[in-house]
Formats: structure tokens, C-alpha cells, sequence
């Protein structure tokens, strides 16, 4: 959520922020601002996919920062779109302004566009450090608000509806958490974060005073991601606004303005709602009312108890009880092990793809992993097709649909796809989704390999935590349009080989053996990186080859946590993908076949890259 123009008009007086020292203290986390502050922070390149690397560092090196200041993190996620699906008009705004930023990058314009798999790199990550974490069932807002002012901490985040909540220790912006600039304090108090928090009091002082029992509704009326604003523009188009705030020239700082003082007048929210509906029309009224009143409603703390998640790894809430979900999942989508792709499929079906920097004239990247999306989608919904038949001979053999939102060219489209028909082992009806953890793990693996096209035999030689981006690979080179090029495949395995040597040379972990060739090997990999990244052409036919793997990997990863894993989970945040060493690597091997012999003095990691090239090619 955000109310618009919110954050612009605080930043902008700078007045309303106190000044705090964040040390000694819990501290609860909007993940969705964080893993968004510190992927654009770290980030040097938007076009080439990600750099999943650096990404891993920053989320570590600031979580290293609180750790040193004695701050407890609790970082909540938002989860899928809920049962409501209130947010869709948004999310739909959302993605085609993603679709013009991908275009522009493509182009060679500037802007940022946040990698395909960085959320799923945080989640990795959060989980490797050990920071405690939650994903909410749908938005996480008010489940935030409630255990900052159940713990009476603060709220950290970037997202200016936290302005508006009624949070017992304030709101601190992710702009003003200074946490690479930690300060040691004199005495016995010990080191502390320097940070600016958000002053209710005082921003309510500013405006003739507000009450800030009002300010959901003013939220509500100036337009966040659940109401459509113009329900209200016959209200503004009527009332005199203080300080000659009508809409027109900067009109938006000016209007929100003069909605605040005009506010002020009003004692609370229900007698500022009767002052509204005045200037609306007799007919108008009561449905604008419901909407206003439900619409402030998001601005109240839920009652979730997370603590108790925290405490005992238990989340209840009402509308994932509605919703009628196995509890496996519900206990998998909040411990992160399900992404909310799979919660919007399975609740709504209904998914978003997210695009990247591809070409614009060909398919999307998606199209080459929609056969993974099928299999997923029919496990989530096999058997769904018949709930409303009330009797045998109404039953139906169509296979569910899903809608999925997805580019066509340069414009945001949906499409209808139909979820694919399982294997015999899995249409049984002792196999519905709430037993699907039941079915044997042979046949979970089988089913996995059979969507990816092979068997279990061909990655017998493949260390098990690079077996399922094998398998992925496999499937791209045989699923993509148009066709990988060989010098495309041996610059995405040179790419993993670093990635493995990079995680062998600097692990902490002393059971994880090197020998000196390997640090020698990846000495000489770093002389060649930096000398070799210098250049920056871009092939967007090539961009568009490894965005379509990205996809495959994506899809190979969710469907292998519907199945409970029966692959070991690759570590996206070991350099398993970045972006601009597999291009850089793609343009010298075009022209310097050698730069193939680029880990020679290490005969482990020579090794490793030839049975993985022999593995994918036969």
C-alpha cells in the first residue's frame, strides 16, 4: 500500500521526523521495502538480468549492522493478493509500468527494474543468516502494525501508509536508517544506528491540529491502492479546500494539503464522513459511506498474532481460514517455503509474470516455462473441477484454468491457460493437495524430472545442490524459441563453475576443503573479471536467452517446493546467476574460444564445468 504524494510532501518539510538512535531494541521489518532498498542499492546493472551476488552481500552486511548494535529483527513479507483480490486495479498499473521500464532498458535507457528471482534470493537469505521472518497469508501492513505495537517497537520500512497506522513507537523510513554509517557511543550504551523516525504528533500539530483518529481517512480520500479516487472527484470538485487548494499546478502537494486543514475541523472520523457525503448526490451516499468505512479499516493493526508465529511457528488468520487451504500450505507459505505465485493460483487463479529486460519483439521469456506452470497448476487445483458437482453424472474431465498476466510485445495482457493433466500416481484420489506430501518421494522426483524432460540417471555425476539448475537447463535448451546457442550454454556453466569456486574459496566453513590450486584458479578468474567487465555491449537476443532461463528456473524452484523438494534448493545468493559475467562471458567466447579453459589451474572446478557441458549436451 502508499498514500500518494505522502511520502513527497514529509521528505520534502523534513519538519516532521525525529531524530533516534536504533540500539537494544526488536525491531519488526516491512521485507518487501528492504529487499527492494538494498537490491536497487547494490545493484550496478538493471539490463542484464541481476546480480544476485552482491544482492546476497548487502542483505547480509545490513543485517550484520543490527546484529552489532544489539537490534532484534522481525522481518514480515507480504504474501499473495487474498481471497479479495482488492489490489488487482493496482497490480495491473504496477506491471505495465514495469513493462515501459524493462522496454527502456532494453533500449539502452536508464531506470531500475528489480531481478526476476531477488525476492526469492531474500527469502534465501534471511533464511541462511537466521533472521527470524514471516510471509503473511495477503498484504502485510496491518499484521506489521499490530506486532510493532504488541512488542512497542518500531516499524522500519519505505512505504508512507506507516505515516497513517497508530504505531506506539513510531515509523522509521528505510531513507533515514543510516545502517551503513554505525556509530560507536560513549559509555557503556554501546554502538547504535542513526536513524530519523516519523513524528505523528507532530506532523498532526502542523495541520490547525488534526486529530489522528482522521488520518485514514484522509488516507482513504487521497487515494491509496485499494480506492479508486474518483469516487471522490465530485467531493473536491465542490468543496472549497483551505489555502486555495483546488487541483491544477502542483496540485497534488497542494490538495493533500488543503484536505488535511479541511480535515482539521472535525472532532472524528464518522462526523468528517457526514461532512463528505454532503457534497455528493442522495443516491451516491450510503455506497460511498461502506466504502470509505471499510476502505479506513486497512489502516487498523490486525489482530494476526504473529508472536506467536515468532514463539511457536503457529500462523492463524481468518481469511486464510476462509479460504479453504490445506494447512500444509498454509504453514509452508509462512515459513517461505511457497512463494505467493502459488497461493494466487491456488486461491484466485490468477497469477502475474514478471517481465524483464527481453526483447519486446518475441514472446515473453515465460512462454518457454508455461509447461512447468501447467504442472503446477494442476496439482494446485486437480480435483477442483468437480467441487460443485453435486453428483457423479455432473461431474466433468475439463482440467481447470488459470489467468495469467503476462506481456504481449509491449503491452501488459492476460491470458487463459489450462493446467496440465498428472500422471495416474497423482490423479488418485488418495493424493488430493492435502496429501500430497504423502506420495512417495520417488514419485514426487519422477514427476518433477518427467516436467523438466529427464531422468534421475542423467544427474547421477551432478553434485545435488547444482542438480535441479542442470535439470533447467536441460529443459531451456530443449523447450526455448528461438534456440540456445552453444556459446549461450557454455557461458551460463562457466558462470555456475565460478559461482562453485567462489563459494569454496571464501566459505567460513572449515569442513568445506580447498586446495591452493582453487584459490590460485580463482585469483586469476577475479584478474580477468575485472579486466574483462569493463566492456559493456549488450546483445538483447542473448539478454532474452537468459531471461528465459531465469523463468525455468523460477517455475523449477516452485514446482519443486509443491513437491516438498525431492531436489536439494540451489542457493540463488552463491552467484548461482549474474548477469553480467554470463553476457560478458557470452561476447568472449565469441570471439576468444579459449576464455573456455578459464579455470585451468584448478582441475576440481575443469572438472565440474566438463561434466556438467557433457551432462546437458548428450
Amino acid at each position: 500500500m502508499g498514500v500518494q504524494g505522502l511520502t513527497g510532501f514529509v521528505e520534502e518539510r523534513g519538519a516532521f521526523f525525529t531524530e533516534l538512535r536504533v540500539r537494544d531494541t526488536k525491531l519488526v521489518i516491512d521485507g518487501s521495502s528492504l529487499y527492494h532498498r538494498l537490491c536497487f542499492a547494490s545493484a550496478v546493472d538493471f539490463r542484464r538480468g541481476g546480480d544476485y551476488g552482491p544482492f546476497a552481500a548487502a542483505v547480509r552486511d545490513f543485517f550484520g549492522s543490527l546484529r552489532a548494535c544489539r537490534v532484534a529483527p522481525f522481518v514480515v513479507l507480504d504474501g499473495g493478493r487474498g481471497a479479495d483480490d482488492r489490489k488487482l486495479p493496482t497490480l495491473r498499473g504496477r506491471a505495465a509500468e514495469r513493462l515501459r521500464a524493462a522496454h527502456g532498458l532494453s533500449r539502452g535507457d536508464g531506470g531500475c527494474l528489480v531481478p526476476l528471482l531477488t525476492r526469492e534470493a531474500f527469502v534465501q537469505a534471511l533464511g541462511r543468516l537466521g533472521v527470524p521472518f514471516v510471509q503473511c497469508f495477503a498484504e502485510a501492513d496491518r499484521e506489521i502494525a499490530g506486532l510493532a505495537n504488541r512488542w512497542g517497537c518500531p516499524v522500519l520500512s519505505l512505504d508512507s501508509d506507516f505515516c497513517v497506522f497508530d504505531l506506539a513507537a513510531g515509523y522509521c523510513p528505510l531513507s533515514h536508517f543510516q545502517w551503513q554509517s554505525v556509530c560507536a557511543a560513549e559509555g557503556a550504551q554501546g554502538c547504535y544506528v542513526p536513524a530519523r523516525c516519523f513524528s505523528v504528533e507532530k506532523f498532526c500539530r502542523h495541520f490547525s491540529p488534526l486529530d489522528k483518529s482522521l488520518l485514514p481517512l484522509f488516507a482513504v480520500m487521497n487515494g491509496n491502492d485499494y480506492i479508486d479516487l474518483a469516487a471522490l472527484e465530485v467531493f473536491f470538485s465542490k468543496v472549497r479546500l483551505p489555502r486555495g487548494c483546488a487541483a491544477g499546478r502542483g496540485g497534488k502537494h497542494l490538495r493533500l494539503q488543503g484536505l488535511l486543514h479541511w480535515l482539521s475541523q472535525f472532532a472524528e472520523p464518522t462526523e468528517a464522513v457526514d461532512g463528505v457525503l454532503k457534497y455528493l448526490k442522495k443516491h451516491q451516499r450510503e455506497e460511498i459511506r461502506d466504502l470509505l468505512c471499510t476502505s479506513m479499516e486497512d489502516y487498523t493493526p490486525s489482530d494476526v498474532n504473529l508472536e506467536d508465529f515468532f514463539q511457536n511457528g503457529r500462523y492463524e488468520c481468518e481469511a486464510a481460514r476462509k479460504a479453504d487451504v490445506p494447512q500444509w500450505v498454509l504453514d509452508a507459505l509462512a515459513k517461505g517455503k511457497l512463494a505467493p505465485f502459488v497461493s494466487d493460483a491456488l486461491i484466485l487463479r490468477s497469477t502475474f509474470l514478471h517481465v524483464q529486460v527481453e526483447n519486446m519483439q518475441r514472446p515473453s521469456a515465460h512462454s518457454t516455462a508455461l509447461p512447468i506452470r501447467q504442472v503446477i497448476y494442476g496439482l494446485l487445483l486437480k480435483g477442483s473441477q468437480n467441487t460443485e458437482a453435486a453428483s457423479p453424472s455432473k461431474q466433468t474431465d475439463e482440467l481447470p484454468v488459470v489467468c495469467e498476466f503476462d506481456r504481449l510485445q509491449k503491452t501488459l495482457k492476460k491470458t487463459f491457460v489450462q493446467a496440465a493433466s498428472l500422471p495416474a500416481d497423482f490423479c488418485d484420489d488418495h493424493f488430493p493437495l492435502d496429501k500430497l506430501m504423502e506420495v512417495p518421494m520417488s514419485c514426487r522426483q519422477m514427476l518433477l524430472l518427467e516436467t523438466l524432460g529427464l531422468k534421475m540417471s542423467f544427474l547421477a555425476s551432478i553434485p545435488s545442490h547444482l542438480q535441479l539448475p542442470v535439470a533447467v537447463t536441460c529443459y531451456w535448451i530443449c523447450s526455448s524459441e528461438p534456440k540456445v546457442k552453444l556459446h549461450q550454454l557454455k557461458a551460463l556453466l562457466l558462470m555456475i563453475v565460478s559461482g562453485e569456486l567462489q563459494r569454496i574459496t571464501s566459505d567460513p566453513d572449515p569442513t568445506v576443503l580447498h586446495a591452493e590450486v582453487d584459490s590460485i584458479a580463482y585469483n586469476e578468474f577475479l584478474k580477468w573479471k575485472e579486466k574483462k567487465l569493463q566492456n559493456k555491449d549488450f546483445d538483447l537476443d542473448a539478454a532474452h536467452s537468459f531471461c528465459q532461463w531465469q523463468c525455468c528456473l523460477q517455475m523449477g524452484l516452485y514446482l519443486n517446493q509443491l513437491l516438498c523438494t525431492p531436489l536439494s534448493e540451489p542457493d540463488l545468493s552463491s552467484r548461482l546467476y549474474t548477469g553480467t559475467l554470463v553476457h560478458r562471458l557470452y561476447q568472449e567466447l565469441k570471439s576468444t574460444p579459449s576464455v573456455e579453459n578459464l579455470f585451468s589451474f584448478s582441475p576440481k572446478m575443469t572438472q565440474l564445468y566438463q561434466v556438467l557441458l557433457n551432462t546437458v549436451e548428450s
